[in-house]
């Protein structure tokens, strides 16, 4: 698994996860992402709000229900060998 660092906005440290998995749902880029690589980690669906052609991108945690479980649906058919419970 690929570990990247995140900078919380307003914060000086990064926060690093691991991404399990990512994919594009109407445009919109979706990462499925873990704090330790262990099989019982707590899983974070984190969604690219940034604009096309900007350098950097900027993520936010999906909090609407609506989409957090149609989005983890997806990663849910993606990975079949895991389990994902909201």
């Amino acid at each position: 698994m690929n570990k990247i660092e995140f900078c919380p906005v307003g914060e000086d440290k990064t926060v690093g996860f691991f991404v399990v998995e990512e994919t594009r749902i109407n445009g919109v880029s979706y990462l499925l992402v873990t704090e330790t690589e262990d099989d019982e980690a707590e899983a974070y669906i984190l969604k690219d709000t940034s604009l096309d052609g900007e350098e950097e991108a900027s993520y936010v945690f999906v909090e609407d229900d609506n989409e957090l479980e149609a989005v983890s649906k997806i990663f849910a058919e993606l990975l079949e060998d895991v389990d994902i419970e909201l």
